[in-house]
Formats: C-alpha cells, sequence, structure tokens
C-alpha cells in the first residue's frame, strides 16, 4: 500500500477504491451496525463511492445491492419505522415530526402512514415532551401560565416537536401534572 506525507510528517495510508466484495463488507457492516432503512444503506454506499471512487469491472448497481439485502431480510423499511417511530414518540414528539424523520429517512408514504400514531400516543406523546422540556404543567410554579411570552415560546417548542396546536394548546393551559395525566388518559377511556 501506498502512503502519503502528511503534514505532521506521518505517513497517511491511501485508501483504495472500492470494487464490488469491499462495497458488499461494508454494506453488511454497516446493516449489522446500525437498524437502517433501505433508502439509508443506498444513499451510504453512494457516499462511500463518491469519497473513495470506483475500481470495480462494472458500474456499482446500488439499487440492486440494497434490494437482495431486503430479500434476505437484513433491511426492513416497515420494522425500521415502526422502531423510530416509537422512539420518537417515547421522546415526546408529535406525528408532524415523526414523519419528518421517516420521510428524510426513505421511507414511503403508505409505510408513514401505517405507523403514524393514534389519538392516544400523540396525547402521551404530548405529555411526555410537556414533562422532559418543564412545559405547562410540568414547569413547577404558577408563573408559566400568567407570562404570556413565556407561554409563547412553550408554545412554539410543542409545535415544533410536531404536536398539533389544539394539542399544545391543551396541555399548556392544564393546571396540574395529575391533570395532564388525565388528559392524556381521557382518549383511552373513550376509544377503549
Amino acid at each position: 500500500m501506498e502512503s502519503d506525507p502528511s503534514p505532521s510528517g506521518r505517513t497517511r495510508r491511501t485508501i483504495r477504491p472500492l470494487n464490488s466484495t469491499r462495497l458488499e463488507e461494508l454494506a453488511i457492516a454497516y446493516v449489522a451496525r446500525f437498524a437502517t432503512s433501505s433508502a439509508k444503506l443506498e444513499r451510504y454506499l453512494a457516499r462511500k463511492i463518491r469519497e473513495r471512487g470506483w475500481d470495480g469491472e462494472e458500474d456499482a448497481n446500488l439499487p440492486a445491492l440494497v434490494a437482495r439485502y431486503v430479500g434476505l431480510g437484513y433491511v426492513d423499511d416497515a420494522g425500521f419505522a415502526r422502531a423510530r417511530s416509537g422512539s420518537l414518540l417515547r421522546r415526546g414528539y408529535g406525528p408532524r415530526r415523526i414523519s419528518q424523520a421517516l420521510n428524510e429517512a426513505g421511507i414511503a408514504a403508505e409505510i408513514r402512514q401505517d405507523v403514524s400514531p393514534d389519538e392516544t400516543a400523540r396525547r402521551r406523546a404530548a405529555v411526555a415532551l410537556a414533562r422532559r422540556r418543564r412545559l405547562g404543567p410540568f414547569a413547577g410554579g404558577a408563573g408559566g401560565a400568567a407570562d404570556p411570552a413565556l407561554r409563547d415560546k412553550q408554545l412554539a417548542a410543542m409545535l415544533r416537536a410536531g404536536h398539533s396546536m389544539d394539542h399544545a394548546r391543551a396541555i399548556l393551559a392544564l393546571p396540574d401534572v395529575d391533570a395532564a395525566e388525565r388528559w392524556a388518559a381521557e382518549w383511552e377511556d373513550d376509544d377503549g
């Protein structure tokens, strides 16, 4: 392997261009280490080809490689979407933000629709965000409701997290933590 001197006097290894064998090794290492979608895997492999170059006999057929991994079950867009959606819900993000994250990961619209949270999950997520960010009834004091500037900041935080205006206003209008818990459970009682 050739080496190039670096400004610090050390020698750096020259990175060899990828071929189909090395590309396959990168792909299998990536899917073994990370939960991913087919689009994210394809973007990763394309980036590696751009960074290192291609030394294969024919062009890299990334869609075929990704399709093979999907067929083998190494990549599952629906499973990825369910896991990512659940994770974001537990962190308190709303449906709009979840849909944006899944869209960025290359998840198809039908799958995004299938994993879209129901009303109960949306309410629980709004309460989880309010608790985590100490918004509304979780702010610890009555000062939040009285200060319009603080209320506007809290409302903006809820909206940025992907919650609807109705849910954000409802959470911020609640008087205490018990009322927030009842508000989240109220839909469950009506639904079940």
